[in-house]
Parts: structure tokens; sequence; C-alpha cells
């Protein structure tokens, strides 16, 4: 019954903006949009974020935020929003995103070999004698995700096929996975100097010619990341105390009940072949991780001259991150793991090379859904981006510096956490709001550091929060776990810590110490924690 409302709704609100689209056409103007560095700006991923919550459905809610921003960037003009779809934002983010396709396409084959192989199965044999609790099994796969620094994408999908075979012999729900990975993910290279979330930070730092250095900047700013750093907290803690609150507790207890994991139909780990072993899985999750960082520092211009054809980073490991690309990266390394990754399978003789092929269009399937939704979350962004939604926020931003001083910090983090949930984009966040925060507050000040922080922070939150964020979905992926099942069982979580994070920042704009205000997170953590087990934990199994 709750399904056919939610899809009666979806409908409903879908033929009210074609009607309202057909009524205004004859009035709209050429030129800027009448909306155009407003609050309206937002409207169209609020709207998208508001209809997945409420229906449970990703493509058609994404979708209708797209058309709905299309029409508020053509001032309602039906042709004109049907040109910005195609030209401005589809077509654009399938082809600036086509290296992490592949890399998701490459990443999904080796995935399948592993499982053909037995590898899979012949781990989760493994961590049954291994890893004999499901607190175990949940610290085992926070633990992986800290290990995997080096790049998001790569943390999710990498961790979620490892992974999946022990969290699902303990009963672990997909939903609690795809939190684990997507709670580490993110966070973790937001605080890892050697990263291409850290590259991205510096490289912003470095363009504003401040003088100061972008990365150590980066690595000042790391103490004060609240968000980041109380999420680990939060999360050894829960797993721990073995208990869930909100939509989570469902999805677990049919998945200890019941064995009901949850997770995407035919997405069960394959047993393969009988005579895989452990090093079957082991191998190319090594191959891989090796590969896809000499293939970062490659383009990098680590071994001489970089992707672009200059020179000058040989030898710097830090300066090769700081001017890598992921999106050419990261597909470089997995292309030559995936060579000889077959050519270990086929000299293990565990298949054969027709069977290995099979792989291929299995690996692309796999993967769709996730391309599926990525290609509409990078077109909403879009036509955010085309309603100038960043200059509202910088101005709303400017407004507040002066009479919020000591405050600060809180509100640039309310701000980064709204910007990033809205857009999906925690690079774009801080990309808008470091160059204000540098703007706003004394060149290398301890309030410019917590300011800074307060913005990665932020952005790490909101991006971890937005159903419409490339790395929520690269979780949900990694899980194989319907997108909005995700997004739901994890928001309550994140805005755990978020307002946990929120009150720290308040602290540290008139402590400014990183030992004291951190002290003092992690008892609020912690009591926090205890506040919610004595109200929820009763239900736990």
């Amino acid at each position: 019954m709750k399904r056919t409302t939610a899809k009666k709704l979806l409908i409903a609100v879908l033929c009210f903006s074609l009607i309202f689209a057909m009524s205004v056409a004859v009035f709209a103007e050429d030129g800027v949009s009448k909306f155009e560095n407003t609050f309206w700006a937002l409207i169209p991923p609020i709207l998208a974020i508001v209809l997945a919550l409420i229906t449970k459905e990703a493509y058609s809610s994404l979708f209708l935020g797209v058309v709905v921003g299309a029409l508020m960037v053509s001032n309602f003009q039906p042709v004109g929003a049907l040109n910005f779809i195609i030209d401005q934002a589809m077509v654009p983010a399938i082809a600036d995103n086509a290296g992490i396709f592949l890399f998701l396409v490459l990443l999904g084959i080796i995935v399948n070999l592993v499982n053909l192989s037995g590898g899979s199965a012949a781990f989760g044999r493994w961590a049954e004698r291994a890893i004999k609790t499901r607190v175990g099994a949940q610290l085992a796969t926070f633990c992986l995700g800290i290990l995997i620094f080096i790049d998001d994408y790569f943390n999710c999908l990498t961790v979620g096929s490892v992974m999946m075979p022990i969290t699902d012999s303990h009963k672990i729900s997909r939903a609690k996975l795809s939190y684990l990975i997507d709670a580490t993910a993110a966070p973790v290279c937001m605080i890892a100097p050697v990263s291409s979330w850290a590259a991205a930070v510096s490289g912003v730092a470095d363009d504003l010619g401040t003088g100061i250095s972008g990365i150590q900047l980066f690595i000042k700013a790391i103490p004060y990341n609240f968000y980041s750093l109380l999420t680990f907290i939060f999360i050894i803690g829960i797993v721990l105390l073995n208990f869930d609150y909100g939509p989570m507790t469902k999805h677990e207890a049919l998945a200890k009940e019941k064995g009901e994991l949850g997770g995407l139909e035919n997405s069960e780990v394959v047993k393969g072949n009988t005579k895989g072993k452990v090093i079957d899985l082991i191998l190319p999750v090594v191959i891989l991780i090796i590969l896809c960082t000499i293939g970062m520092l490659y383009v990098g211009g680590y071994f001489g001259t970089d992707w672009w054809g200059d020179t000058g980073l040989k030898g710097d490991f830090i300066g090769a991150f700081g001017n890598t690309d992921a999106f050419v990266g990261l597909p470089w390394g997995s292309l030559v793991a995936l060579i000889l990754i077959v050519i270990y399978f086929l000299c293990r003789r565990v298949m054969s090379f027709k069977q290995a092929m099979e792989c291929v269009p299995k690996g692309f399937i796999s993967m769709v859904p996730a391309m599926t939704i990525l290609t509409l979350a990078v077109s909403l962004k879009a036509a955010t981006g085309a309603l100038g939604a960043k200059y509202f926020i910088h101005d709303l931003m400017e407004g507040a510096a002066g009479s919020l001083f000591k405050l600060l910090p809180a509100v640039i983090f309310v701000v980064a956490v709204i910007l990033a949930f809205a857009t999906g984009t925690s690079w774009g966040t801080f990309g808008i709001l470091i160059p204000i925060v540098m703007a706003v507050f004394p060149a290398d000040s301890t309030l410019m550091i917590i300011g800074i922080s307060a913005c990665l922070a932020g952005a790490v939150c909101g991006d971890h929060c937005s159903p419409i964020s490339d790395t929520t979905i690269m979780a949900s992926a990694g899980a194989q776990i319907q997108h909005i099942n995700h997004v739901s069982t994890q928001l309550p979580y994140a805005l755990t810590v978020a307002g946990i994070s929120f009150v720290n920042y308040i602290i540290a704009g008139f402590v400014q110490n990183a030992v004291i205000c951190l002290i003092i997170g992690i008892v609020l953590t912690i009591a926090t924690l205890f506040v919610l087990k004595s109200i929820f934990g009763k239900k736990a199994a």
C-alpha cells in the first residue's frame, strides 16, 4: 500500500511539473535564468533527494531533479530544457566520467573473475574459522577501509568485494556493510596526506597564491577534522555496544533472524571453483592496489614526464599524488592488473580462457546501476551549477563572517554540509568554501585552520548523507545493495556524528586547542552512544 502511494505521489509531482512547465513556457524569456544565484538554485537537488527518500526509487527521482533544474535554467522553455539535459548535462556527465566508468567496469570484471575462481568462497570459509563473531567481521571491514586510503572510489569497491563473503557468512546486512564502507572511505581519504582528496585540497589552497603550502595546510587541519575522526569512534562504539537504531534496525533484524541480507537480486557471492584458495582473492586485490597506486604515481609524473607532458616531479611522491588524475590513474592500473589476474588464473587452471572472457560482460552488467545513478547525479550537479548555487552560498557566507567570527567554524561546517548534501560533491564544496575561509580569517591563524577543517569535515558529512553523492553511489555498488536503502539506513548515523561535530566546532572557535577539543568530542560521542544504547539497545539481538 505504501509503495502504491509513493508511486502515485511521484507520478503526481511529475505531472504537476510538466503542466507547470507548459503553462509558463508561453511567458518565459530568453537569457539568464531568473532563478540564478538564489535559494531556488538548491530546489532541484532538494526535490530529487526528498522524492528518493519518499519513493525509495533513485532513478526517476534523480531524473526528475534534472528535468526541474533544466526547466529553471532555461526559464521553463521545454526545448531549451531538453537541449540542456542532453548537451550540457548527460553527455558531459558520461564524457567527464568515462575514466571512472572504465575503472568500474574493469573492477566489476575482476570481482567476477575472483568469484568464478572460488577465491571469494575460500576467503569466506577461512573467515568463518578466523573471524568467529559479527563484531569481529564488522571491525575487520572497518580496519580494511582504514588501510585503503588512496582513493574513496577504490576503497568502496575493493572493501565491498573483499569483505562481502565474510559479512554474508555472519549474517550482517548489506545495509550495515555499505554503511561501514561509506563511513570509512571518504573520512579516511580526508585525513590521509597521501590520497586523491589531499591532492585536491592542496591544489585549491595552492591556487589561491597565499604563499601557504597546500599540503601543509591540509596536515594542520587534520586534528580539527572532527566529523572524520569522530566517525571512526562512532563506528567502533556502535559495533562493540552491539546495537542499531533507525531504519538499520529492521535490516539487521532480517539478516540475523531470517538470513535476508537485503542485497541486489543475484548479488550473492558465487561459489565458483571448488579448487579456489584464499590466495585467489588476496593476490588479485594486492596486485590491484599496487598497480593502481603505481598508475596514479605515473600519471602524476613520479617516474618522469607526467600525463600532460610536464616534468619536475620525478621522485616526488607527495607531489606526484598532488598532480595526478585518479580518473586516468585508476583505469591505467586496473587494466594492467586485469591482464595479470587473468594470466594468473589461467596458470592456476581454475578456469578456462572462455570462462574468463565470459566475466567481461558480466562485470559490465554488474556496474550498470552504479553508472546510471552516477550519470544522473552528475547531470543534476550540472543543473545546480548552472543555476549558480555556489554563488548564493558564497554571498551567504560573506554576510555571516562579520557578526559570527568565533562561531564561524560551526557556521562553515553547517553550510558545507548543506552544500555538499544538495550538490552531492565534497570536492566542489571545499573548492567553493576554502577560498572564502582563507579570505575571512587571518593568514595561518589557528582560527583559519579550524575554519578549513570545518569546511572539509562538512563537505565529507554532506557527501556522506547525500543520495546523489558519487561516493555514496560507489558504497552501494560495493555492497551490492539498493542505493536508496543504503542512504536511508546510514542517514541517522551520519547526522548523529554531524550534531556532535557541530557542538565541537562551537567549542573549538573559543578554545582553539586540538587536543582538548578532540577529547571533548570523543567523550561526547561515547556518551551519545550510551544514551542511544539505553533507548534502542533493548531491541538488539
